[in-house]
């Protein structure tokens, strides 16, 4: 289960202690019931007063202001409170407050949007035959809620300041327009005609209580099966409520924003920018100046809407800004500007309104609109095409990621028991003006792709102009797509997937691509480099095109350019075909060096007392390396302990519980029975399964075994020592620390267990156990088996450093990794503990060598840890309207990652050369050190040439009309 979902279990459990977590089995069989119920989820009707009390529908409250509805199931108020789960959501009568959710970060409210769009898809969803069911809920009543809601809502500006994204998109999901005539008038109609022909009454229930524009089919229909049996004396009355339900649903009028104007009236400025506005796009002649208007107006009205002194104001603001993004979106639809620098300049106007909508943040596009920009110039370098094309890209991409990190939680949380919730992100992504600028953007692809030597080809889908490689590599196997969270989806090693956004415990797979980029330099992406398999970053309605191919076996590449071709196996050239022939015969597996272990080291060490050439002797090299950061920059590096690999040794000469054997006897004899099964032909299969139920079973022991007096009463010596306080009273971290890591040419980034703000003295003796046990979990030993060649040889030492909380942390790279260059550095930072190495959508920089600093990907992670004193970790909701790293941080960092350039291969024990991977983060603007080492590449030749056959140089020198078609 996701943080988030046992974060929302916590809650529902505190407002209920009796009810209990109901399963996702359980509520898929309720929500089959309550489709095929005439009440779906409700099990009555009431009236609900003003003074608290609750009804039959046969009394009236005491006073005005009573509303009719329905009264849900006790079992969906129950499954509110155990499972944070609200089914057939009724607006009116609910508090504000719990509509909002803050402290279960707004999920109520995304699920109410959730449920509307599987209402939409799935004739009603729970509410599939209680749509009918007579006063449930009034339309009026909804948007009388709807209303006051918004004005509560928006009270203050900081709200919407913080949760512009959300606040607009629960804008155009939740009624609050208010009544008109015409609806007025659909309403009697439907009525008077039910009343007289009582057949008419679901219709007429369905018009009243949920409006929507398929009512004029329904209706339609309801006519056609009616026939002759339809009184001719309501024929006329038909007539005018058909022509008053199109009048309802018609086609956009710029004079539907006027009455808006009304709630601006105290907003003088404001009002006569919009009256303005109106005026000028009334007067505008040709597509382009309408669009142009379009997208200006629409980043105003954003800061409008932060700048208005009331909440009906800032509601307004709201509603006209969803109206210009429908007029906006029909506007683009089959417009294409003539020329390369139309194609430009329209991207450019479109990253502005996308602003405007939320979909960017005013800061990122300060920064991504300078790389849009070519002034008045005629040509531009195939260079500068390249990367203003990029940049294009950009405002998709991002656009994509906010939508992800606001709603992939409830949909994570739905779509464990009601698979149609993973199509929610698709539809709400492509019916925003986000559709329109993936249009454009492929359309400056195609016309990129005419004057450049760089051009996609991912299985014939017409938007692959918009995908981007991100590590190079090649791979032959059959693509998976997986929509919707990917923890419970079994991986097979042979298999190419393309996910919404990956596990951050990724097991071995042959390539990968993803909706959402993470960051360059997460474990994932590393392990990805380091071993050759390829990565891509597609937009999500690419990956939805994928899903048509599932099941095919594929070919995939990625080139170091960022390139990418998939195409169906059968349709590889015979070079292709050669090469992956070549690589399924050059294979290369690397051996563990365990001729430099000293295991008589057996005691526990201060930071102080290791350093590089510690690595592969007496520990890991995290502990080695953080040493020899101690040494250079003492100031940033804190105190810390090593267990080294004697101390876990020593403890594996005990016997091991019910059998004659030591756990490390029992160790070896798993191996030398896996190999006794190779030497007898047994399938490759059969001798995994064999080991890892063994390895299961010695992983389980490893947690269990006990621990020396010595060494606990040491350990206790060295807190007072080095930390001075005792053991328990200081969180500290457990860094696993194996001698597979950073190996030259095998990374092993994130494959063991670390833990974070461990206090307790059990805790902590506890987890020294656990992380002994991690290198023999499943995903550990997956990876070291398929590229090692004496997996077996594994020995974990501990980094134990006292917990900093930071505000922000991350890892940095010391070359350009996927863009840039030798001499650029790449950096990755989320806010909180942890940040940047678990795959987050973090924020990532390529601080280029001319002493520019480019914004790849802004943080679009939800959420963040912190490090309480008391221990653990407290999960904390992230804010996106304003960035992580500041420009004095970016400062020092390139200062940082200079001097280490310099100094760290000089270094004794240090054998590389660079680049190197530094984790590390700020806390209050201080830089702290927490790890660095190699970062390692493949470097397959066979591989290595054919990928770069993929990629033709640009000329920085040779430049391209900008009014070329």
């Amino acid at each position: 289960m996701k943080p988030f979902a046992i974060a929302l279990l916590g809650l529902g459990l505190a407002l209920n202690a009796q009810a209990q977590p109901v399963s996702n089995e359980t509520i898929a069989q309720r929500i089959a019931a309550y489709k095929a119920d005439l009440r779906g989820p409700y099990k009555e009707i009431r009236w609900y007063c003003p003074d608290g009390s609750i009804l039959p529908p046969t009394q009236r409250c005491p006073e005005p202001g009573g509303v009719q509805r329905a009264r849900h199931k006790d079992e969906v108020t129950l499954l509110g409170e155990s499972n944070h789960v609200f089914l057939g959501q009724i607006l009116a009568t609910t508090p504000y407050p719990d509509f909002w959710d803050e402290s279960g970060f707004n999920s109520r409210l995304k699920q109410y949007q959730l449920e509307k769009y599987l209402r939409s898809v799935d004739n009603g969803w729970v509410l599939r035959r209680a749509q009918y069911y007579r006063g449930a809920f009034q339309a009026e009543d909804e948007e009388l809620w709807g209303v006051r809601f918004f004005h509560w809502l928006l009270s203050e500006p900081e709200t919407l300041e913080t949760q512009f994204f959300l606040i607009r998109e629960a804008a155009r999901d939740i009624p609050h327009q208010g009544d008109d005539n015409t609806k007025q008038t659909v309403r009697l109609l439907s009525r008077e005609i039910s009343d007289a022909y009582p057949p008419f009454l679901d219709i007429r229930v369905k018009i009243h209580g949920q409006p929507e524009a398929s009512d004029i089919q329904k209706v339609k229909q309801f006519l056609e099966k009616q026939g002759t049996k339809f009184p001719r004396e309501l024929n006329g009355k038909m007539d005018t409520l058909l022509r008053e339900m199109a009048k309802q649903y018609k086609a956009f009028d710029i004079t539907t924003i006027r009455p808006k104007l009304r709630a601006l009236s105290g907003e003088p400025e404001i009002h006569g920018d919009l009256t303005g506005f109106l005026t000028g796009y009334g007067k505008a002649g040709s597509k382009s100046d309408k669009v142009s208007l379009l997208c200006s107006e629409l980043h105003t009205l954003r800061a409008q809407a932060l700048q208005a002194t009331t909440g009906p104001a800032r509601l307004a603001l709201l509603d006209v800004s969803l109206v210009l993004e429908d007029l906006l979106f029909k506007e683009l639809a089959g417009y294409r500007p003539g020329d390369l620098s139309g194609q430009i300049r329209l991207l450019a106007s479109l990253g502005e309104a996308a602003t405007g909508c939320g979909y960017l943040e005013f800061w990122e596009w300060d920064l991504l609109r300078k790389r849009l920009e070519i002034g008045e110039e005629e040509e531009i370098s195939e260079t500068a095409l390249f990367q203003v094309f990029e940049s294009a890209r950009s405002i998709s991409e991002w656009g994509s990621g906010m939508f992800m990190a606001v709603y992939e939680e409830v949909i994570g949380l739905y779509g464990g028991f009601e698979p149609l919730a993973g199509g929610f992100l698709d539809e709400k992504v492509r019916a925003s003006l986000l559709l329109q600028i993936g249009t454009a953007v492929n359309a400056l692809g195609e016309t990129v792709a005419l004057h450049l030597p760089v051009s996609n080809d991912m299985m014939d889908i017409a938007g692959s102009r918009s995908v981007r490689g991100l590590n190079p590599g090649i791979a032959l196997g059959e693509l998976v797509v997986v929509s919707g969270p990917a923890g419970e989806v079994e991986i097979d090693p042979e298999k190419i997937y393309v996910f919404d956004k990956p596990p951050s415990d990724l097991k071995p797979v042959a390539g990968i691509a993803t909706a959402s980029e993470g960051n360059p330099v997460s474990h994932i992406q590393l392990l990805a480099r380091n071993l050759g398999i390829p990565n891509a970053v597609i937009p999500l309605p690419v990956l939805e095109e994928l899903k048509k191919f599932e099941g095919q076996t594929v070919f995939y590449a990625v080139s170091p350019g960022g390139v990418v071709v998939m195409k169906p196996a059968d349709r590889r050239n015979p070079d292709e075909k050669a090469l992956f022939e070549v690589k399924a015969r050059a294979e290369t597996r690397i051996r563990i060096p365990v001729d430099r272990i000293d295991l008589g080291q057996d005691h526990v060490l201060p930071l102080t007392r290791v350093d590089a050439r510690s690595s592969g002797k007496v520990c890991g090299p995290k502990a080695a390396n953080l040493g020899q950061l101690k040494k250079m920059y003492p100031d940033h590096v804190v105190n810390g302990l090593v267990i080294p690999f004697g101390i876990f040794r020593d403890h594996l000469d005990q016997l091991m519980p019910g059998t004659e054997l030591s756990y490390w006897g029992s160790l070896n004899q798993i191996f030398e029975t896996a190999d006794g099964m190779r030497e007898e032909g047994r399938e490759d299969a059969e001798i995994e399964a064999f080991m890892l139920q063994e390895l299961k079973a010695f992983q389980a022991a490893i947690r269990q075994i006990p621990l020396s007096e010595d060494f606990v009463t040491e350990l206790e010596q060295m807190f007072l020592q080095e930390f001075q306080t005792g053991m328990g009273a200081l969180p500290v971290f457990l860094r696993s620390d194996t001698n597979m890591e950073d190996l030259k040419d095998f990374t092993g980034a994130g494959l063991n267990l670390t833990l974070f703000n461990v206090v307790s003295p059990e805790a902590i003796l506890q987890g020294i156990r656990d992380v002994w046990a991690s290198p023999y979990t499943e995903r550990s030993y997956k990876w070291r088996q398929r590229y090692l060649l004496n997996p077996e040889n594994v020995f974990p030492s501990i980094l134990v450093i006292p917990s900093v909380n930071v505000d922000c942390s991350g890892v940095v790279v010391t070359k350009g990794v996927g863009q840039g260059t030798a001499e650029d550095v790449t950096v990755a930072f989320s806010r909180g503990a942890g940040g940047a190495v678990d795959g987050q959508a973090a924020e990532s920089w390529l601080l280029q060598e001319g002493g520019e600093n480019r914004l790849l990907f802004p943080a679009r992670e939800p959420f963040y840890r912190t490090l309480p004193l008391s221990g653990g970790t407290a999960q904390q909701t992230a804010r996106f309207d304003e960035g992580i790293l500041k420009a004095g941080n970016l400062d020092d960092l390139r200062t940082l990652t200079t001097d280490i350039k310099d100094r760290m291969p000089g270094s004794p024990g240090v054998d590389s050369r660079g680049p190197f991977d530094i984790e590390l983060g700020f806390l209050d603007d201080k830089l702290w050190l927490f790890q660095i080492r190699p970062f390692v590449e493949n470097r397959n030749a066979a591989t290595r040439l054919y990928l770069e056959s993929l990629d033709t140089p640009l000329d920085d020198h040779k430049m391209i009309h900008l009014k070329n078609q």
